[in-house]
């Protein structure tokens, strides 16, 4: 599906120099001289190397067509990440550098969306938000400035994140999967 390459996105995938490439990074420039062009970052699914690419704003690329079907985390082991479809119970298994660092935010039963260019896996979408408990983190310090202070912890999974000063270790909190942000404590 040809798209303008002003409708280049973070996360679309695009078939680029007989490569799938997945967008990482896109600047709109509009420089005094000449025209406007959209600086891309992309990094290939099959090769794993990385492409700095300028497409004027009167170029078309080519999206490319992806099928989405939704399925349930089932476990880990050392080289894979394991999946069942809902409805044919079909189970599959991704690799873990295919899947990075948020495959360690998978828990049992987590439903995520998988995308499939030809029949093949090519990426997997997490819920948007997870709950989580704090493992460790470290002590308020006393009289920080309340604005924008935030301290590193550690979540259940071994992820590092930054929160608020008032969250202490036990407490349960909703993270952002795309940035892995702190959102908001659980009550």
């Amino acid at each position: 599906m040809k798209i303008s390459a002003t409708e280049i996105r973070v996360g679309m995938i695009l078939e680029h120099n007989n490569d799938l490439w997945e967008v990482l990074k896109t600047q709109h420039v509009k420089p005094g001289k000449g025209g406007a062009f959209n600086q891309v970052e992309l990094k290939s699914i099959n090769k794993n190397t990385k492409l700095n690419e300028r497409f004027r704003s009167s170029d078309t690329v080519e999206k490319a067509l992806l099928d989405e079907k939704k399925y349930n985390f089932l476990f880990e082991d050392d080289e894979n990440y394991h999946f069942m479809e809902q409805v044919s119970y079909e189970q599959i298994s991704i690799k873990k550098s295919k899947i990075g660092e948020k495959g360690k935010l998978l828990k049992e039963n987590t439903e995520v969306t998988i995308n499939f260019h030809d029949e093949n896996p090519l990426s997997v979408d997490l819920p948007t938000t997870i709950t989580c408990k704090v493992k460790t983190t470290d002590a308020a310090i006393k009289n920080q400035t309340a604005s924008s202070s935030y301290k590193p912890a550690i979540i259940e999974n071994d992820v590092k994140i930054q929160v608020p000063p008032f969250i202490e270790s036990e407490d349960e909190i909703i993270i952002d999967t795309r940035t892995l942000e702190y959102l908001k404590k659980v009550k």
